[in-house]
């Protein structure tokens, strides 16, 4: 059977349009199914959020050419300061004395996204927007959609259907793929302050009992990123600017002077989800269709952008090889290349969030112990930085493809 597509790829965001310009010049034919419109996109609440990225992923982002516009938006990280607050442990990592330009970037989610999408415009990939998926079935040689546009109905078939279609994916709940939700019992708020003083591409982590506070500059601002329980961000969330501020800076302390409310204040609640699998027959989810991280340490984008590039490069060798870019072996091939890292980031993500929340004596003493000694060995604070940097993986090369 003729295929309409070799890949379908169901959702347009970062990480769907980032496969699409992966695979782009491949010869391949590609399409993108998007949900919402560009417009929709662009006014979405959801663009407001920053995003952290590691050297690892603007190192990938060039390998795509997003980077090479979206970096005059973004904002180096020179410095990491992480404190342990009531307590007197702290590490500080930099960027000048791991001699590189910069520990890692903050964006806006919509800058990125933008570029991406003009990018994807520019590319001549099939974009069917706006569009929803309804159905999805697999054969032994092709996968097949069906598609809602309007009043329209669609009908399409492809040899591989990849699911980059977020949190909600609706490719993971067409294929019945159980989620495994771990809930934190944490909300984060997240809003934009300005400082009185200079931040000097300073970010800080800083830990509480109730959960860690993430300051990420962004131009002369920082982003906030301010995990609390829910009922203690149900109470901050109703207060006056002034009395936020105040709650604030008690948590943050003044070393940049008084800090100002720039951004509406809004929240989420704060849980683990990983999809029990990562493919099906002629199908694979990434990104955010396939885990969702608590905040802390910013991995959420780099680990699904990873997915990415895993995935875009093995397509790539597949079809070079004149190989069926759909065969089982290969899906199972990249979800096995890609469940150490799946493994290796949650598991430090969790175990951030559950040391530095616990506030027993003992668990408190040794970690500000540990965090006062990492602060004063060099080898082990390079190997923080290249972790933070997302330099301890592979980086995937797009530049042989044709």
């Amino acid at each position: 059977m003729q295929a309409d597509y070799d890949v379908i790829i169901v959702g347009g965001g970062l990480a769907g349009g980032c496969l699409a310009i992966a695979l782009q010049q491949t010869g391949l034919k590609i399409a993108v199914v998007e949900a919402v419109s560009g417009e929709q996109r662009a006014k979405s609440g959801a663009g407001d959020r920053a995003l952290a990225l590691a050297s690892g992923t603007v190192k990938m982002l060039e390998n795509l050419g997003v980077w090479q516009v979206a970096k005059s938006k973004a904002t180096a990280i020179k410095n990491i300061h992480i404190s342990d607050q009531g307590h007197f442990g702290k590490t500080r990592l930099s960027a000048q004395r791991e001699a590189v330009e910069a520990l890692g970037y903050v964006i806006v989610a919509r800058d990125i996204e933008a570029h991406v999408a003009d990018l994807l415009n520019q590319s001549g990939i099939d974009q069917i927007c706006p569009a929803r998926v309804i159905g999805l079935t697999s054969g032994a040689d092709l996968a097949h959609l069906s598609l809602k546009r309007e009043n329209e109905s669609l009908n399409l078939s492809a040899k591989l259907v990849v699911g980059a279609d977020g949190g909600q994916s609706s490719v993971r709940k067409l294929l019945d793929i159980p989620q495994h939700i771990t809930e934190y019992d944490q909300t984060a708020i997240v809003t934009t302050v300005k400082p009185e003083k200079n931040h000097q591409n300073t970010a800080y982590e800083r830990f509480t009992s109730s959960g860690p506070l993430a300051m990420l500059p962004l131009s002369d601002t920082f982003a906030v990123v301010w995990t609390r329980t829910h009922d203690q961000a149900n109470d901050l969330l109703t207060l006056s600017e002034s009395r936020f501020l105040e709650q604030l800076q008690e948590c943050f302390g003044y070393r940049l002077g008084e800090l100002s409310l720039q951004a509406p204040r809004r929240s989420f609640p704060l849980s683990l989800v990983r999809a029990e699998k990562m493919i099906a027959d002629r199908t694979v989810i990434i990104g955010n269709a396939v885990h969702q991280l608590h905040p802390v340490a910013g991995q959420g984008f780099n680990l699904g952008l990873r997915d990415v590039v895993q995935l875009a490069e093995m397509i790539i060798e597949q079809h070079q090889a004149n190989k069926d870019i759909g065969d089982a072996a290969l899906l199972q091939a990249y979800a096995q290349s890609r469940q150490k890292d799946h493994d290796r980031v949650v598991n430090f993500t969790n175990s951030v969030v559950h040391i530095f929340s616990n506030e027993w004596l003992a668990v408190a003493a040794a970690r500000n112990a540990g965090l006062t000694l990492l602060d004063h060995l060099p080898f082990a604070k390079t190997q923080l930085a290249r972790y933070a940097m997302g330099l301890n993986s592979r980086i995937p090369d797009f530049g042989k493809q044709g």
